[in-house]
């Protein structure tokens, strides 16, 4: 028990480092939350930063999802433990509390949750991500179909009710963070390069 909460607290304080504010920091650029769309996310660096501060952004948050979930699957923890230690790597991101709990839009961070907890899920996700990207060259309403799918894709690989109420908090979460996105989807003034931040 103890285990499980130590491991879901340090997913959270992994989660609250920002990928994006510590590359831009390292590398010169302008702080991401005052300048571009003003989101923490890799697609804000790459407005800001260009395509190389945009990769390390986007490996960082993935990473923050990923490796809390290898973790407890290493430890064996409980399911509802590895459930609560994504959401809670998720959140972190989110609402980071190293950052004034101004966080991120979440997709690449919520992607890294499900390819740490099961690999074919973080596939799946990740290719439906990508045949969108392709067919609407929007980012984000790739990455709103994919996270609506999500859900599905956990329940078909692994159906157990805690996981999926994990990740069907995880996409309602990150579909509120994305309201922005959605208002300039549906007048049609949404970014189609990149959007999703």
């Amino acid at each position: 028990m103890i285990e499980s909460i130590l491991l879901v607290a340090a997913a959270y304080l992994l989660g609250s480092v920002s990928s994006a504010v510590v590359v831009c920091r390292l590398m010169g650029l302008p702080d991401p939350r005052t300048e571009g769309s003003g989101n923490p996310g890799a697609t804000n660096v790459l407005r800001i930063g260009g395509k190389k501060a945009a990769v390390v952004t986007l490996f960082g948050d993935s990473l923050k999802g990923l490796l809390p979930l290898v973790v407890g699957h290493v430890l064996q923890v409980p399911v509802a433990a590895l459930a609560a230690t994504g959401l809670a790597a998720f959140l972190g991101h989110l609402y980071p509390v190293f950052f004034g709990f101004r966080g991120g839009k979440g997709v690449a961070t919520a992607l890294g949750v499900q390819f740490g907890l099961y690999w074919p899920v973080g596939l799946c996700v990740a290719g439906m991500w990508l045949l969108m990207a392709k067919a609407v060259k929007i980012s984000s309403l790739s990455a709103l179909v994919s996270m609506a799918l999500a859900p599905l894709m956990v329940w078909a690989f692994w159906p157990e009710p805690t996981l999926l109420a994990m990740q069907t908090v995880i996409s309602i979460l990150l579909f509120w963070r994305h309201r922005s996105n959605i208002r300039n989807l549906l007048s049609g003034a949404e970014d189609r390069i990149a959007g999703s931040g």
